[in-house]
């Protein structure tokens, strides 16, 4: 996918960017709406004195010009700063520039002391946060896009070209179903917008049997997610377990998958990924999470623009206050299914909904100013507060409309690109709601095998919060600390592991370093098969028998999966067409369970339960969970047939990329490159 923007030429490329420039009438409510904020800080606050509004008029002019000057001075030192040194610092330089104004013109206005501009700084900000929605004025886009380009313009190569480059952004765990209803009710205005204008089409695809982050971003990013069977996995030859959020197994996971195709080779730039699709340049992905231990030029962009450390402060408590909002209004209703939301969570929550979403869209918006050939950008909040809120609560939508508002912002920057863009959003997989096997049974997948094996212990171990395991090694990057070493567990000691991945459970039975066959299980433990099968709450076990080959079993019958033959009722019968074919692949897996569990689904509830305590999950089969979309511009054509599994959307996407940058790169007298 290269092309010929590594050398100069003497035509000018067609494509010629705007420049972002202020409307005289918004810059002057915006100027307003400062001076407010900063006469609201002084009757709120003791240590901030102004004399009159004409003073918070002035205090506000200031404040806007010297934000203008040294936080982008700042970011662009070259200093080892790491992302929190860098955020303390602009925190603290905020805090500076109203002690400045004060010692210019104490007589209009004045601060006490270094913590009463501190806490000023942090009132102005949400004062000005309340105000900007109240009145409709927001000018931080056209404000953060010019400090965006010029980052980007020293950060180095700049490529201005009319061949088009292509934003892929991904929100983690949207199925197709809900976003027609988000946008038919409001909730995603800005991609329903697109649809209605004509500019984009709406494809949905169905995942592979594993329908999780990991599995589905090896196959979209490298074209490959063989072997991926859940979200966790043992690996019985070596006895180490495998999990798709911990950086060292995201790494493996992509040396073995690499094979110099990946979506983002040539170019291309990773944000919030757990994989780097090849990559030239990462933020927040896991798999290349030791090369961000030192401090990242991405962002620099983020730290230039000198309001938004206290504008994350401010929406970071904000929405940790609507997450205990939210989680006490369900208690009091008596929500069902209601999940556990206290703890870290609401914290967590906050990270991936402030901090995390609008690191990844400056980076974004830098790759853009830089003119990268391919962005791929992942979004998690939505799917984090999902899994606790259920899919499509209120909170739920909330963190989707906010996203659709960022959305909204990265398409309003592409006329200030040096090349144009075309944006794709798509999901990785959905989710589906119910009660946890738990809620219902009063016991884990674990205890159920436990008491059915013969003899035997079971280790169980939850799949647990996927993006906690995220957020912790970006707090890693953040301040440049080594991620603690985790302690390798002694599996080949235990006697059965049960791992739970949504609604996909797996059961390794550690007796040997290789799969047991259903007739070895039979043999060992003779009441585990049949205890499970007659569960329920279970929908189907896939085995390989010696005789038969790879069945689907449960207590009413058996789908022998190779001649695609049926006898008494088909455990398949409430999932897709394609189940049977995802079950044959997975059980080809080297490292796929003993016996690999997937709960019942009722289709008219579009209900099935998770192994670990999340109600809305994926992982498995059934309902929306298996059902992602690509909502896509309408010149890049759909497919013929219907996408099933990850590496199919790969081939899609790959060639979409290739099309456009391979027609724009032909002529490559109109491919620039500069340094800033």
């Amino acid at each position: 996918m290269s092309s010929s923007a590594d050398g100069h030429y003497a035509q000018e490329p067609a494509w010629k960017p705007s420049r972002p420039r202020f409307p005289p009438l918004r810059l002057g409510l915006s100027l307003l709406v400062g001076a407010v904020a900063v006469w609201i800080a002084a009757a709120l606050l003791s240590g901030v004195h102004v004399r009159s509004f004409v003073g918070a008029i002035e205090a506000a002019v200031f404040i806007g010009l010297l934000n203008a000057i040294l936080p982008p001075v700042v970011a662009a030192v070259r200093l080892p700063f790491t992302l929190i040194s860098g955020f303390l610092l602009v925190l603290a330089l905020d805090a500076a520039i109203l002690l400045i104004i004060s010692a210019l013109d104490p007589a209009d206005f004045k601060v006490d002391s270094f913590g009463d501009a501190l806490l000023a700084a942090l009132v102005i900000s949400a004062a000005s946060l309340v105000l900007q929605v109240v009145i409709g004025v927001n000018d931080d886009d056209v404000y953060s896009l010019r400090v965006i380009a010029r980052v980007a313009r020293r950060q180095g190569r700049r490529i201005q070209t009319d061949a088009p480059g292509i934003l892929f952004l991904e929100i983690d765990g949207l199925a197709a179903p809900v976003l027609r209803r988000a946008m038919r009710d409001g909730n995603a205005p800005v991609m329903a917008r697109w649809l209605d204008d004509g500019t984009h089409s709406l494809i949905e695809w169905e995942t592979d049997l594993s329908s999780q982050t990991g599995a589905s971003q090896a196959g979209i990013l490298l074209g490959s997610n063989d072997d991926i069977p859940a979200f966790r996995w043992v690996e019985k030859e070596t006895g180490k377990m495998m999990t798709c959020s911990a950086p060292a197994d995201c790494a493996e996971i992509e040396r073995r998958h690499a094979s110099r195709r990946g979506l983002l080779v040539d170019g291309g730039a990773s944000r919030g990924n757990l994989l780097s699709g090849e990559a030239d340049e990462v933020i927040l992905t896991v798999s290349r999470m030791d090369a961000e231990k030192r401090a990242n030029p991405g962002y620099r962009a983020f730290l230039a623009n000198g309001f938004n450390v206290t504008r994350e402060l401010v929406l970071f408590a904000w929405e940790v206050a609507l997450e205990y909002s939210a989680a006490a209004r369900q208690r009091r209703r008596d929500v069902v299914p209601r999940g556990n939301r206290g703890g870290r969570y609401p914290y967590l929550r906050a990270v991936l909904c402030v901090v995390v979403r609008d690191l990844i869209v400056y980076g974004v918006l830098t790759d853009m100013m830089r003119g990268r050939p391919a962005v791929y950008a992942t979004f998690s909040s939505y799917d984090e507060v999902a899994h606790h809120s259920g899919l499509e609560r209120t909170d739920t939508l909330e963190a989707l409309r906010k996203l659709d508002q960022q959305f909204g912002r990265i398409d309003r920057a592409r006329r200030f690109a040096p090349r144009p863009y075309k944006i794709v959003v798509l999901s990785d997989h959905g989710q589906t709601q119910g009660m946890t096997f738990k809620q219902r049974n009063g016991y884990g997948l674990d205890d159920l095998v436990e008491r059915s094996l013969d003899w035997g212990k079971v280790s169980g171990i939850g799949a647990g919060d996927e993006h906690e395991a995220a957020v912790g090694q970006a707090m890693n990057e953040a301040t440049g600390r080594a991620p603690e070493k985790q302690g390798e567990a002694q599996l080949e000691d235990q006697h059965a592991i049960v791992l739970g991945s949504g609604n996909l459970g797996l059961v390794y039975l550690m007796e040997e370093k290789r799969r047991l066959t259903m007739e070895e299980i039979d043999e060992r433990h003779p009441r585990l098969l049949e205890a499970l099968g007659e569960h329920p709450h279970i929908g189907f076990l896939l085995v390989h028998s010696a005789q038969h080959g790879p069945l689907a079993i449960n207590g009413r019958g058996t789908h022998y999966l190779e001649p695609g033959r049926v006898e008494g009722e088909d455990p398949l019968a409430a999932f897709s067409p394609n189940a049977a074919g995802h079950l044959r692949r997975t059980d080809g897996f080297e490292h796929v369970a003993d016996i690999m569990v997937g709960s019942f689904y009722d289709p008219e509830l579009e209900s099935g339960c998770a192994f670990e305590e999340l109600i809305s999950f994926h992982g498995g089969l059934g309902g929306p969970q298996t059902r992602p979309f690509v909502l896509h511009p309408v010149e890049l054509p759909a497919p013929d047939e219907e996408l099933v599994g990850a590496a199919a959307v790969h081939e899609l996407l790959s060639g979409w990329r290739s099309s456009l940058q391979t027609e724009g790169a032909s002529d490559s007298a109109k491919v620039t490159a500069t340094n800033g």
